[in-house]
């Protein structure tokens, strides 16, 4: 499939499994995984839809869903081993989505001898599409991406709620994300941030926005100080920053953040 074929599928499918639910869920179609973790009848059909789509396009490539994983405890160190794998997250940000937020996305990456070479993240309330290929640029909605440069005093993000508030030598207190990688990936690469803070690094979550970054000019590597690699065991801790010099900057100073 070219990269416009996939973000259509992306985009095809959010118009008919997601965007009707959203605002509109009844109780009966949010769960919990686990405690704090939601899903929704919407994640598991719109995976359903893009899994089936890129296993016919693409049957020797295997495919990686956030849903799937959760039933099939093989999954994920399958992914680990392909040469030619995708990651889907069917709706990134469920929270947002579940309290009604436009704040989420649909995304996917590709990935080939253990990198991303092809990423997609779409918007849907937002009608924001980012696209990025292996030395081909990032992309939003058509337009080429730059990271623009960087202001007086860095603004630091971080999912974690332990982390908040806390500042990295004198650098500025982190602040909360958008809670949704798919949108804090792209306020990355346009400067409403300019370094984002996890210590989880699921594949399907950092994939996507890895990609994007880099070829905007950012960089993403780990608390210990390689490089981030989707298909890696889990790392202590992900970094990702507007470009190089701000990654080793930060790097150098997470050792002052509480752990576990």
């Amino acid at each position: 499939m070219e990269t416009q074929e996939v973000l259509e599928l992306l985009q095809d499918v959010a118009a008919k499994v997601i965007t009707p639910r959203f605002r509109s869920l009844s109780d009966d179609q949010v769960s919990e995984k686990n405690p704090g973790d939601l899903v929704t009848v919407a994640d598991r059909e719109a995976e359903e839809l893009i899994t089936a789509a890129l296993t016919e396009a693409y049957p020797d490539a295997l495919v990686l869903g956030e849903e799937a994983s959760e039933g099939d405890e093989t999954l994920l160190e399958r992914f680990r081993e392909a040469d030619h794998a995708f990651t889907v997250d069917p709706v990134d940000g469920t929270k947002n989505f579940v309290a009604g937020s436009p704040l989420h996305a649909v995304m996917a990456a590709e990935l080939r001898g253990g990198e991303v070479v092809r990423s997609w993240i779409w918007q849907p309330q937002l009608e924001a599409a980012y696209v990025a290929e292996l030395g081909g640029g990032a992309w939003r909605n058509g337009e080429r991406l730059h990271r623009p440069p960087l202001g007086d005093q860095l603004r630091g993000i971080t999912s974690r709620r332990r982390w908040l508030g806390r500042a990295l030598g004198a650098l500025k207190a982190l602040e909360l994300t958008w809670v949704c990688c798919g949108v804090d990936y792209p306020k990355l690469v346009e400067g409403e941030a300019d370094y984002a803070l996890y210590k989880k690094a699921k594949p399907w979550d950092h994939a996507p926005g890895s990609l994007l970054l880099a070829e905007a000019g950012g960089h993403v590597g780990t608390f210990d100080g390689g490089a981030y690699r989707p298909q890696d065991e889990a790392p202590r801790g992900l970094v990702a920053a507007a470009g190089r010099a701000t990654y080793d900057l930060v790097q150098g100073l997470v050792g002052d953040l509480p752990w576990p």
